[in-house]
């Protein structure tokens, strides 16, 4: 056989094994995501007692597989979209990370959002039958489920907290009407949604501000500045922590007083500075006095801090995937609808918990590129605020029993990183349609003629370093969610309804 011949065959199996590696990569995330959810199903079952409530249940917990898969895929570019785009840590390094902080939150510290979500959103009168309100939490959280899952194949990073809530309130309304909506508590999570991304943004911009001014812009000693201030921000981080763990990690087992909260999270901040002093010192010896190199200096506190988000994540947002199952499960129980007590039993955790690991492995790349690279330019320093902002409040509204959205937290922090960053850069330059024509004429090079200098003046005054359009892709994803979950929960109530129209 002529040469040309056989390399044009060995193209051609080139192409057609390269073709069959791309296929395998689209076929395998959703073939293990069906293995995990049989696997639920059979795990479930072992625990659920027979009959036709069992059955609903086993169900139930299926359902709460899908949910966890879509929360992971979705809400880990959260935590770790600012680390990825700022280059400290490989898609993999953070999917590990993430898989062990996550299951760590929701195993130890998940339990008083679940209630939250679980009986405080709608409270069905004493009469509705316990079958009806079985399917009233499985029409809201299937409904959820579908929409993220919809919203993760877009890449958009839309709040998993508003589509569950959303989904609860749409088919508790279509089974009761108006008046089981628990407006006080609704109010209040409203609150939290609009209060969330507000202060995520401005605590990120504010602490990425108080490091450019201590730190990245000096004209000089920058990386003494940074052996100065690094090890407080590590040191706070350590304290934030403490104090979170004592407060809700420990409560099950030690309800410690608040005094010893504040003095615990005080040693571990000195700890955490005392500690974190030679390391910074040992790793800028010979750096160069330069912003980039010395911006790096908060690659391990990042790391730190993604780890802490992680685990703040897994204890907010389990409540998403498994809080209505906590409630089949209990009303399956007791024979009532909306029991008052809510049990979170061990193995209904442990579905939020690896569903949501699992799933941020299978398809939260996505959405992490998104986060992390789409909106704003991210390092080490800007994704270290963004962490540390978001972890600080998600970590408060968690230990507050508020399903706040983590999604809006971590978005507004990056939204408010990048918004600062534009304005400091923007400082100072005029705007050629207010400042006088001959102002430009004296920035004029020489080889530039005025209509020239004017130009290059506007195009460096337009310049943007947020990119709107995600602005407002993001914004519309956000409101639409709730209406969205909440019809599509409504049709899923009849549907179900209908099917299972002999036990109602």
């Amino acid at each position: 056989m002529p040469k040309h011949a056989v390399d044009k065959e060995l193209k051609k199996l080139a192409r057609l094994d390269e073709a069959s590696s791309g296929l395998t990569r689209a076929i395998a995330p959703p073939g293990l995501a069906i293995v995990f959810l049989a696997a639920v199903a059979v795990f479930a079952a072992t625990f659920v007692a027979s009959g036709p409530l069992g059955l609903y249940v086993v169900v139930a917990a299926f359902i709460a597989g899908y949910m966890a898969l879509y929360v992971g895929a979705n809400d880990v570019a959260n935590n770790m979209g600012p680390a990825v785009g700022g280059r400290t840590l490989t898609l993999m390094q953070a999917l590990i990370i993430a898989a062990i902080f996550e299951a760590a939150g929701a195993l130890i510290a998940g339990g008083d959002v679940v209630g939250t979500i679980s009986k405080d959103i709608v409270r069905p009168a004493p009469t509705m039958e316990t079958t009806r309100f079985i399917i009233v939490m499985m029409a809201g959280f299937l409904a959820a489920a579908m929409w993220i899952h919809l919203a993760t194949y877009l890449g958009a990073p839309v709040s998993t907290t508003h589509s569950v809530v959303g989904g609860v309130l749409g088919s508790a309304v279509a089974a009761s009407g108006l008046d089981v909506v628990n407006w006080p508590t609704m109010g209040a999570i409203a609150a939290s949604w609009i209060i969330s991304p507000v202060m995520g943004g401005v605590i990120a911009a504010a602490l990425l501000w108080a490091l450019k001014r201590t730190v990245l812009l000096r004209e000089d000693d920058r990386v003494r500045a940074g052996r100065r201030y690094v090890p407080a921000m590590v040191g706070l981080m350590a304290g934030v922590f403490t104090s979170y763990l004592m407060l809700k990690g420990l409560s099950h087992v030690w309800a410690p007083p608040t005094w010893l909260v504040l003095a615990a999270g005080l040693l571990a901040f000195l700890a955490g500075w005392i500690v974190a002093r030679p390391w910074i010192r040992q790793q800028s010896v010979g750096m160069p006095d330069e912003r980039k190199a010395v911006a790096n200096l908060f690659a391990l506190p990042l790391i730190i801090s993604t780890a802490f988000l992680s685990f703040a994540h897994g204890a907010n947002d389990v409540a998403n995937a498994v809080g209505p199952l906590a409630a089949i499960v209990s009303a399956a129980g007791s024979g009532m609808a909306a029991p008052q007590d809510v049990p979170l039993p061990l193995w209904v955790l442990m579905i939020g918990a690896v569903g949501i690991s699992t799933g941020l492995a299978l398809f939260g790349p996505r959405v992490i590129r998104t986060v992390g690279q789409s909106i704003t330019r991210m390092n080490a320093s800007r994704a270290f605020c963004v962490a540390l902002s978001a972890a600080v409040t998600v970590l408060v509204a968690s230990a507050l029993g508020l399903p706040v959205s983590s999604t809006h937290v971590a978005v507004g922090g990056v939204f408010g990183v990048g918004f600062l960053r534009e304005r400091l850069m923007n400082k100072g330059i005029p705007n050629p349609a207010v400042q006088p024509r001959t102002r430009f004429l004296k920035v004029a090079t020489l080889n530039e003629t005025p209509e020239q200098a004017v130009a290059r003046m506007q195009k460096r005054q337009k310049r943007y370093l947020v990119r709107r359009r995600y602005a407002l892709a993001i914004g519309a994803a956000w409101v639409v969610t709730v209406p969205a979950s909440a019809l599509l929960a409504a049709t899923l109530y009849g549907v179900l309804s209908l099917a299972t129209v002999g036990s109602l």
